[in-house]
């Protein structure tokens, strides 16, 4: 069978989906290819992970047609024969580090987060040894990979197989800060970006804060942990922000965009441009750059008229 593959979503990060579609293909002697709007195809695999991303209109020229991910269907997920392969990195030839999940699902329920809707409650998923194939550092999607002692485990073997790694979804603040056993854990791994975790309410800041104090304490490297920013309200950001830029933290502000893609709120838009560009954000408050955005905006609309 000739199979065609289409990462909606574009290729600036790889999809997991379709790099075990096609390893699942290839083990069956199929022929795989990125999708060509001038070919045929007996199948044809779209994947979208984010609602917002537009779909792609082509003529697809396939006598069957499987669109899946997040950002088509929440409920839809991959076959048991196709999910247990070690993903086809070949894919995305420039991409060095494995990528793949330990666990799955989150214990908590955050109003604006699909992930208990899509996956429920958290549960062992695989082994880091099962999607390595050779390479020494890995990106892990985990949600909450520490609420799960499976999960502790796989940071255990990580060290181990000394392999850099990334949690690129962050790590729960409170779960830190509540067992100091957990930052001595984190202070074997060795890193291949920053720590990373988020600060989404302001009930997070006294976790974040203690969970910081811990890390720096065991020399948990690199020390400049990143911290995402959840903004839904912009006075509310705004005092998360100022509290980690006490700390000695760099933020990452994500404007609030909901599962049904409404549009977003061009303000919050413009908070989070002013606090990650760090050299803007390092030298100019708030109120200040708020308020030459609103001077240039209007010199703009008198210089249309």
């Amino acid at each position: 069978m000739k199979i065609g593959l289409m990462d909606v979503d574009g290729h600036n990060f790889p999809n997991l989906a379709l790099m075990k579609i096609s390893a699942f293909h290839r083990r069956k002697n199929d022929s795989v290819e990125w999708f060509n709007s001038l070919s045929n195809y007996d199948i044809v695999y779209k994947s979208k992970v984010f609602t917002f991303t537009p779909d792609e209109n082509f003529v697809i020229n396939s006598s069957q047609v499987i669109s899946g991910g997040t950002g088509y269907d929440i409920t839809k997920i991959l076959p048991q024969e196709i999910d247990v392969v070690c993903p086809n990195y070949s894919l995305y030839p420039n991409f060095k580090s494995a990528l793949g999940f330990v666990t799955r699902g989150c214990p908590n329920k955050c109003g604006w987060c699909v992930v208990p809707k899509k996956e429920g409650d958290i549960k062992p998923y695989a082994d880091i040894e099962s999607f390595l194939d050779g390479r020494n550092s890995a990106i892990l999607m985990d949600n909450n990979i520490l609420a799960s002692n499976y999960g502790l485990k796989q940071i255990e073997k990580i060290i181990d197989l000394k392999i850099k790694v990334d949690f690129n979804q962050g790590l729960d603040s409170r779960i830190i800060a509540n067992n100091e056993d957990i930052a001595k854990l984190l202070s074997k791994v060795k890193w291949l970006k920053p720590l990373r975790m988020a600060c989404d309410t302001k009930l997070q800041m006294q976790s974040v804060e203690k969970a910081t104090l811990l890390l720096r304490k065991y020399k948990t490297t690199p020390s400049n942990y990143f911290v995402y920013v959840l903004v839904k309200d912009i006075p509310d950001a705004l005092e998360r922000v100022e509290f980690l830029k006490n700390l000695k933290l760099d933020s990452f502000a994500q404007p609030f965009r909901d599962y049904e893609n409404r549009a977003v709120n061009p303000e919050l838009i413009k908070f989070a441009r002013w606090v990650n560009h760090k050299a803007i954000f390092k030298t100019v408050e708030w109120k200040d750059y708020n308020q030459s955005r609103k001077n240039h905006d209007r010199n703009k609309k008198r210089e249309g008229k």
